[in-house]
């Protein structure tokens, strides 16, 4: 009684308002029951009908009757109280607070990130198609008949053939002297000499170019061992500004397939370095 008390539903009523409302239906169904039926056979029409509206009279009273029952014991029953724990479950008919909740928040934020990085990307892919950076001869234009791939095999080269492909060059530039020195056994460094105006070393692995560096003519390019120093800048800020714009060349420009075409245009430019510098400036190195 003290559970039903704290819950404040009145089990007893709640039962017996069950047991109305089974027997409300069972009236309910005789009614149609003797509607379906209709008049029973007897010896007169009178007879029938009379027979007819008892009986259905006497369903419709039974009906009434359970009805009032119904509702009076509805009125025992009463009321759930609002201070009984519904733990978890008195959640399940509450909409959760928009102030509150920081779902709309989060989601808002993702929303506008998602948008300002789709606008970013976008801007940067136009930048990057408008400058992109050709550093193969292969890319002419969309249409042109892409080579096949081939994997990159001159990494490793016979000595002979990189010594042919310097002396190849070399008598391309008949005013550019080229020595070939080889410190280490296998890879070779150059010395290019531009007539009385600079020097360039060349650093290469096989026929790649792995770093460049350009001096005056008359400053020493040989350290205290009489090898050639790969590593010291030039004195003069000229050319410590040459040597960078040849490095930045060797970036810009690679041809894994023909790497010999590489150092051909490296001549080539290191040629039209030369010929910036002025005749009369070559006196005062």
């Amino acid at each position: 009684m003290a559970d039903v008390m704290n819950v404040g539903v009145n089990l007893e009523a709640f039962s017996q308002a069950i047991n109305a409302i089974q027997a409300l239906r069972s009236s309910v169904t005789r009614v149609f029951d003797s509607l379906k039926d209709g008049m029973k056979n007897k010896e007169t029409l009178e007879g029938r009908e009379k027979v007819f509206i008892t009986d259905f009279q006497d369903n419709l009273q039974a009906v009434n009757r359970d009805l009032t029952e119904l509702e009076r014991l509805s009125n025992l029953v009463g009321r759930p109280s609002e201070s009984h724990p519904l733990h978890n479950s008195g959640l399940l008919s509450l909409d959760p607070v928009q102030d509150k909740t920081p779902l709309y928040s989060q989601l808002l934020q993702a929303y506008k990130w998602s948008n300002k990085l789709q606008y970013h990307a976008g801007l940067a892919s136009s930048l990057l198609n408008q400058q992109s950076l050709k550093r193969s001869a292969n890319q002419i234009g969309a249409s042109a008949k892409r080579r096949p791939k081939v994997q990159p095999s001159t990494l490793v080269l016979p000595i002979q053939y990189v010594d042919d492909v310097i002396s190849r060059i070399g008598r391309m530039f008949p005013d550019m002297s080229i020595e070939l020195f080889r410190p280490n056994g296998t890879s070779a460094v150059l010395l290019v000499t531009l007539g009385k105006v600079l020097k360039a070393i060349v650093v290469m692995r096989s026929l790649f170019i792995d770093r460049t560096i350009v001096r005056g003519y008359h400053e020493n390019v040989y350290s205290e061992d009489g090898k050639l120093d790969i590593w010291s800048k030039s004195n003069y800020q000229v050319f410590q500004k040459v040597t960078d714009h040849a490095t930045t060349a060797l970036l810009h420009y690679q041809l894994p397939q023909m790497p010999d075409v590489v150092v051909r245009s490296f001549m080539d430019l290191a040629q039209e370095l030369h010929q910036a510098f002025p005749d009369t400036m070559s006196a005062l190195w």
